[in-house]
């Protein structure tokens, strides 16, 4: 993500107008705001969300947003750039409703130095015997667990967590979400 200060480049820089062209269906267009307000939505995710991994996937579902909605979007009822950060601010907001992965990050500490190499099914078996969590986890099923814990541990996305296991993204996110209300359960 590139950074720059704000100058002649900016000022020339017509937020509206590349919204239009985004609707218009100018993948450029949505390049030239990826460079200008990536690295600052970024910022912004990162102080909402806490994690990194999450203020990414925010930013890349707030860019996939723009992209299909930029034709919602209406000049009379406000500047662009407000309406861009309104739609990260909103997948932000959603991901902490409804994905709220920070829950069991405190019980995941005692694999806090798992490297990349670990298998999901190695790392659950280093918790201790007499854990909660490690009871709760051996409940799910094999593709849930490993879902959780390379989500958890590895700090994958939806979208690398997708690609790693071999299944459609939205089957990953329902492994995440199913699989955090069971545990919830479990531990509650």
């Amino acid at each position: 993500m590139q950074t720059h200060a704000l100058g002649q480049d900016d000022i020339a820089f017509d937020v509206n107008e590349t919204l239009r062209r985004c609707a218009g269906g100018d993948r450029a267009a949505l390049r030239a705001i990826y460079d200008r307000e990536a690295a600052r939505m970024l910022g912004i995710a990162m102080r909402l969300l806490r994690r990194r991994a999450l203020a990414e996937e925010a930013v890349q579902d707030a860019f996939v947003q723009i992209w299909r909605k930029a034709a919602s979007f209406d000049p009379t009822r406000g500047d662009g750039r407000t309406w861009i950060y309104a739609v990260l601010r909103n997948r932000a907001l959603n991901i902490l409703r409804g994905e709220s992965r920070t829950d069991l990050v405190d019980d995941f500490e005692p694999m806090a130095l798992a490297s990349e190499d670990d298998d999901p099914e190695v790392l659950v078996g280093k918790l201790s015997d007499a854990g909660a969590l490690k009871r709760c986890l051996g409940r799910l099923e094999t593709d849930r667990r490993q879902a959780i814990v390379l989500a958890y541990v590895h700090g994958l996305s939806h979208g690398e967590l997708a690609g790693r296991m071999g299944v459609p993204l939205g089957t990953a996110k329902s492994w995440i979400r199913r699989s955090l209300v069971t545990l919830r359960e479990c531990l509650g």
